[in-house]
């Protein structure tokens, strides 16, 4: 055996690799959402206060949306690299690589990005035509829905980024509570 095999922080409790129901798997994500509101609140207030903005048509909006997604990317990164988040806690669902072994930071980086499959085709679509937020609202909800919707044609049911990122998600009970 490797160390990697026999290493605490590689080794697994024995799992599934089939994957969680779909209903499970955005309820999880709904779940994912909602902290993510919370991050996304307390990152801006440090940035806004550290950095004095003073409205939201700063000139420096765009820096700030650059340190939302690096501060996104180091919660992901780390916390799949660990196994599982705790929305994936909560409905025992656990992110292991294609073979069933826990994941790498590089490859959880490499998840991270193509996650974003999940907003950034409805927000370039809508992009040029200066829709309201309703209107935006409900294009990117249904690309979402879409998007859930196509892990259906995948062979083990998997989310097509995990697909392409060499990851999947799997039923397990959570690593600690």
């Amino acid at each position: 055996m490797s160390l990697t095999e026999t290493s605490p922080a590689h080794s697994l409790p024995s799992l599934s690799l089939n994957a969680p129901s779909l209903r499970r798997r955005m309820a999880s994500w709904l779940y994912e959402c909602i902290l993510l509101f919370a991050v996304a609140f307390l990152a801006t207030w440090l940035f806004s206060t550290l950095g004095q903005m003073r409205s939201g048509i700063d000139p420096r909006r765009p820096l700030l949306i650059t340190f939302l997604f690096v501060i996104f990317g180091i919660y992901f990164v780390w916390c799949w690299a660990h196994g599982q988040t705790l929305p994936m806690k909560t409905w025992n669902i656990r992110l292991v690589d294609s073979k069933g072994r826990a994941v790498t930071q590089g490859r959880a980086l490499g998840r991270y990005v193509l996650s974003w499959l999940w907003f950034l085709p409805p927000l370039a679509a809508v992009a040029p035509f200066r829709l309201g937020a309703p209107e935006i609202f409900v294009i990117v909800a249904g690309w979402i829905a879409i998007w859930a919707l196509l892990s259906r044609f995948h062979p083990q049911r998997q989310f097509w980024h995990d697909a392409l990122a060499g990851t999947r998600l799997v039923t397990s009970l959570p690593l600690s509570r």
